[in-house]
């Protein structure tokens, strides 16, 4: 074997794309999951076990960060776009790995921004400008089936 493998499973960014608009890439996104409401039957008769039956799944606002770069401006433009424009958006999340192939990929159903920050302006505080933009969608779907 020669040279050093790459692990598939690091991921060191994430590529958003909303109905074909690349948004770019952002180096942090929290909220990517999923959690199914079950409701509790007992059985009667049975004492030994409960059945858990699925209702329904809940998916929480998808938080994406990045260093502030010239992407910030397309960004906030097309959050204040999606205002004037009430259409449903498809879009998809791609996990990338070091080398920019994608690890893993998200399509998402009904896309929609719910808040977008830009960096604060405060000379006695050397940190770095970030952008934040939260979003929020309704569910995963397999490409190809809207």
């Amino acid at each position: 074997m020669s040279g050093n493998p790459v692990d598939p499973g690091t991921t060191h960014r994430f590529r958003l794309v909303i109905d074909g608009v690349d948004l770019g890439v952002f180096t942090g996104c929290t909220g990517l999951s999923c959690t199914v409401e079950v409701d509790e039957y007992a059985e009667g008769g049975r004492n030994d076990s409960t059945w858990y039956l699925p209702k329904r799944v809940r998916f929480p606002p998808l938080v994406l960060t990045r260093p502030l770069t010239a992407e910030a401006e397309k960004t906030s433009q097309w959050v204040l776009d999606v205002v004037t424009d009430s259409r449903q958006r498809t879009g998809h999340i791609a996990a990338l790995s070091a080398s920019s192939t994608v690890v893993a990929k998200w399509d998402l159903l009904n896309v929609v921004p719910i808040s977008w920050s830009g960096p604060n302006f405060e000379v006695s505080a050397p940190v770095a400008a970030t952008e934040v933009l939260e979003i929020v969608h309704h569910g995963f779907f397999k490409a190809g089936t809207t």
